[in-house]
């Protein structure tokens, strides 16, 4: 079969997948889902949250290590009127404990990035079906092996929790794509373009932290994610970017990433933070940052796609994602909120602005639970990834993001410190699907509930 036959053999059409049926949201099922919550810090408090607000779930457990956080979440708990679950505290440990002695149906993951990858393999070893995680699956490329081997040894659910996905502007653009507006994509860009020199821990009453403060002084991420920038030179959060990407251009279903070749520039952001906020003479200020302020990388697709991530936390500078979809009948770019569709936008060679394709294209998922998102964090999209995690459990499908999804997202980290390292070589990308990326049909938000 040659490539334009393949790719239109594979290619998703709006009218070519099957709706379910639809069902209640919230409706309680014969037996709740029984759920545990492994970090209840910023992210999984969250997600404690959210899980309270369904009447279908029971909160069976909670493990945090951190007194602070922990009081919050219990008092969200309290406050909820629900039932107050076990909680597993007092060790690194207690984790274990929880997944040996709770009866769980499923388990939320939202720790550092350095105990994902251990945490999912325990669960999974300990008899979980499914298993949701906040982004980064794992350090190195073999954490990410070892977590796709276990999902496969166990048949198991491994769901990353990429909120972004589920944006509503990124969703919309998702159904205009479907729907061929942009043509054949050619060109794809993103990234994670936040300032977050100046981190705080806000637990209600208190906020904590002005960004120069890390490790054991630091609060919230600054205790543990400041140092990655110490130690590591690369794109350290490419999900963002990259899972609504792989989305549009169908990516372990009839498309994969080839090749990966990454470049970092200097470090000054951080330092310089330090000494405004500081002084010259706070120890941090000697503190040497191997992460370069802005690391590009350029990804190759086997059907013929270019795509450009970029990771910039480290300056001055607006949030932004920095999305652009290109094809052969146009492109769409978050940054300056506009569309430009060849003969179907109002002017030849100009802008229109976003608001009115974004309405006009509204994806059916947001078009049915605008009112359920109200409230959930980051405008609505926090949402949709637990609602996706629980509605699978109930209905014992796979989850509408999976666990090659989970690991060729995040595998971007070590491959792009890997290239740096090389001298800016280009390296190949793992096939962790072991060839199945041909044959398997593309999956999410084709059902009407999830």
């Amino acid at each position: 079969m040659d490539r334009k036959s393949f790719i239109k053999n594979t290619g998703l059409t709006a009218a070519g997948f099957a709706v379910l049926p639809s069902v209640k949201i919230f409706a309680q099922a014969e037996a709740k889902v029984k759920i545990g919550v492994i970090g209840t810090g910023a992210r999984g408090i969250g997600h404690v949250d959210l899980l309270l607000r369904r009447e279908d779930v029971e909160l069976v457990a909670i493990c945090e290590v951190e007194e602070r956080a922990l009081k919050g979440t219990k008092e969200l708990i309290s406050k909820s009127g629900k039932k107050m679950p076990a909680v597993y505290t007092g060790s690194v440990d207690a984790w274990k404990k929880m997944l040996e002695k709770e009866k769980l149906d499923g388990v939320v993951i939202a720790t550092p990035w350095e105990w994902h990858k251990p945490m999912v393999v325990g669960a999974l070893e300990a008899g979980l079906k499914y298993v949701a995680t906040e982004v980064i699956l794992g350090i190195t490329l073999q954490d990410h092996w070892d977590v796709v081997r276990a999902a496969e040894k166990y048949n198991a659910n491994v769901m990353m929790l990429e909120n972004v996905c589920y944006r509503r502007d990124v969703m919309a653009v998702l159904n205009m794509v479907r729907q061929n507006l942009f043509g054949e994509l050619i060109h794809l860009q993103g990234g994670y373009q936040h300032d977050l020199r100046n981190v705080k821990f806000n637990d209600g009453i208190h906020i904590y932290g002005n960004g120069v403060e890390f490790g054991e002084k630091g609060y919230s991420e600054a205790h543990w994610r400041t140092n990655h920038s110490v130690h590591r030179n690369g794109d350290l959060y490419p999900t963002h970017g990259i899972g609504p990407i792989a989305h549009y251009i169908n990516v372990n279903r009839g498309n994969r990433f080839l090749s990966l070749c990454s470049f970092s520039t200097k470090s000054r952001g951080l330092h310089n933070h330090i000494v405004k906020q500081g002084s010259e003479n706070h120890p941090n200020a000697k503190v040497h940052f191997r992460l370069g302020d802005i690391v590009t990388t350029s990804i190759e697709c086997a059907n013929g796609e270019t795509i450009l991530l970029q990771h910039d936390t480290n300056l001055p500078r607006p949030y932004s994602l920095g999305f652009r979809v290109q094809g052969t009948e146009g492109l769409w770019m978050d940054v300056n909120k506009s569309v430009y569709i060849q003969n179907k936008s109002a002017k030849d060679d100009q802008w229109d602005d976003q608001k009115s394709w974004l309405e006009k294209y509204d994806h059916p998922l947001w078009a049915r639970w605008s009112k359920e998102t109200q409230g959930a964090g980051h405008g609505g999209m926090d949402f949709f990834v637990i609602h996706a995690f629980i509605e699978s459990i109930k209905r014992k499908t796979s989850t509408p993001m999976d666990v090659y999804d989970a690991a060729v997202w995040s595998a971007i980290t070590p491959l792009s410190e890997r290239s740096i390292e090389l001298g800016h070589q280009t390296v190949e990308f793992p096939d962790f699907t072991s060839g199945q990326w041909m044959y398997r049909k593309p999956v999410f938000s084709l059902n009407d509930e999830y």
